[in-house]
């Protein structure tokens, strides 16, 4: 039985950046995406054991420790472009190129550690962060995509079903980038908020199959405006009062390895 089907697919290879709309994927049991978060902006002074390790060879770390948007909204005032191909970080600003540096080279991870170090000094930190410190940053994750940096230490993606997100939009009166929650996945063909009754059961997805396994719980990032930076909607007192929790979208664990693609269908 069809339950819906693919309607957008988005990565983020460098975490709290700017996100990359994508036309298929592969999704690996064991792994996730590849590519998915695979690089972070780290503190360099806020996981010690950590920063004994090669920076390309860093495990994953909690959010707390990395450079994320939730926690410096303006970082989303950057137009981020990440090509795996040349494994080159390309960084605009109102449209002026102000970075262009290789994320497998010692000076164009330096570059790029140096770039947002400065970059961070300009702006401020939420009264919210979980590290509102100024400190260096130091790019960590291996540009070959096999790192992971997502939210949660056990592989997941995440999915959203576009009804929801046009709820969201009618209530609030303005439009809603999908942007704002950073899915993995979009669907559409299924009711407002249906995703939650996915919860426990497996699906095909693509050749792919997987389990979808919880509710994501959303922090301030959902209010950030994902061009500007500004956090210009309070998303996270709407969802409060309009449906009594902070919620919207799905995690989902991979069950058997395949590749999913804009139209194909979800289904039992």
């Amino acid at each position: 039985m069809t339950v819906a089907t693919i309607k957008q697919l988005f990565t983020y290879p460098i975490k709290g950046l700017t996100p990359q709309e994508m036309s298929e994927f592969p999704l690996t049991a064991g792994h996730g995406i590849k590519g998915d978060r695979a690089l972070a902006l780290m503190f360099a002074d806020s996981n010690i054991e950590a920063a004994k390790m090669p920076a390309q060879n860093r495990p994953w770390m909690s959010k707390k420790y990395l450079a994320v948007q939730n926690d410096w909204p303006l970082l989303a005032a950057l137009e981020c472009d990440y090509q795996p191909e040349t494994a080159v970080l390309t960084v605009k600003r109102q449209g002026v190129a102000v970075l262009s540096a290789a994320t497998n080279t010692a000076a164009g991870r330096d570059r790029i550690s140096t770039f947002f170090t400065e970059y961070l000094a300009t702006i401020e930190p939420t009264k919210e962060a979980k590290h509102p410190q100024l400190a260096p940053l130091q790019l960590v994750g291996d540009s070959s995509g096999e790192t992971r940096y997502p939210d949660r230490q056990p592989v997941h993606i995440s999915l959203l079903s576009q009804a929801t997100l046009d709820q969201l939009t009618a209530i609030a009166a303005q439009n809603i980038d999908v942007r704002r929650f950073r899915p993995n996945i979009v669907l559409e063909g299924m009711e407002a908020w249906s995703e939650f009754e996915l919860i426990g059961k497996q699906f095909q997805l693509g050749t792919a199959r997987v389990e979808v396994t919880a509710r994501i719980g959303r922090c301030v990032n959902i209010e950030v405006n994902p061009q500007t930076g500004d956090r210009d909607i309070g998303l996270l007192s709407l969802l409060q009062q309009e449906f009594g929790h902070a919620q919207t979208g799905v995690l989902a664990k991979i069950i058997n390895s395949g590749t999913v693609k804009i139209g194909d269908i979800l289904e039992l």
